[in-house]
């Protein structure tokens, strides 16, 4: 069962369908966003990741709307839980969040908002994989202590300017961001966040995502970008 807690002010929940499942979202939308962050989250997690919903509050302060979702349906989630199976299964998540970004496309308050993906563990692999499928849509990723290793078929066709962030602690880790991040052909960036381990749980390190994450938002969904491309 799903943890419930406390919801951000500034956001409610909507029905997102995708796939042909209905799946629970969160969805904030600050007075004249600039772009369309959206999340997914890694194995075994969801939409209630306490750490993502923290970083989700510093990109509605910088002007992003932000869409964070239950990759897995009740049914898909209590299969889940028996098998570990559809957690790892990137093809599967990638096509998810890529349903997931076509109901996004629908919504009239959404549908001109430049988007971009932020995933962590598992979530970030789908991320790759779904921004390299969908390159025309997709203008920015950011990683969060990722597996960008696991859409290693995919790295080289991803267009969208994509930022690894990994904590210096978390060596296994960042040893197979610093070689995914040689296989990305695009725009791209890493940074190690002294000190912090997989779950960024240290004191200042989970800050420092969120505030990195949001200016490479801003760099390539924000209104700055497109006048310089006009």
């Amino acid at each position: 069962m799903r943890q419930e807690i406390s919801m951000d002010p500034d956001v409610r929940e909507v029905s997102v369908q995708a796939g042909g499942v209905t799946l629970g979202g969160s969805l904030g939308v600050p007075t004249g966003a600039r772009g369309l962050v959206i999340f997914a989250h890694g194995s075994g997690s969801s939409r209630f990741s306490p750490r993502n919903r923290a970083v989700a509050r510093v990109l509605r302060a910088y002007g992003l709307a932000t869409l964070l979702f239950d990759l897995l349906d009740e049914a898909e989630e209590v299969e889940d839980a028996g098998s570990g199976e559809l957690r790892f299964d990137i093809p599967f998540l990638a096509r998810r969040l890529a349903a997931v970004t076509d109901w996004a496309r629908m919504e009239p308050e959404l549908a001109s908002l430049r988007l971009g993906y932020f995933g962590s563990s598992t979530g970030a692999a789908a991320a790759l994989v779904a921004a390299a499928l969908h390159p025309d849509l997709i203008h920015a990723v950011v990683s969060r202590g990722g597996r960008p290793d696991l859409a290693g078929p995919v790295l080289h066709r991803v267009q969208a300017p994509t930022l690894l962030l990994v904590g210096g602690q978390d060596v296994g880790v960042l040893e197979l961001n610093e070689s995914s991040l040689a296989r990305l052909e695009g725009l791209k960036g890493i940074q190690i966040i002294p000190g912090a381990t997989h779950l960024f749980e240290e004191p200042g390190a989970l800050e420092e995502v969120a505030r990195l994450a949001g200016a490479w938002f801003r760099r390539f969904l924000g209104r700055a970008e497109l006048e310089a491309r006009a």
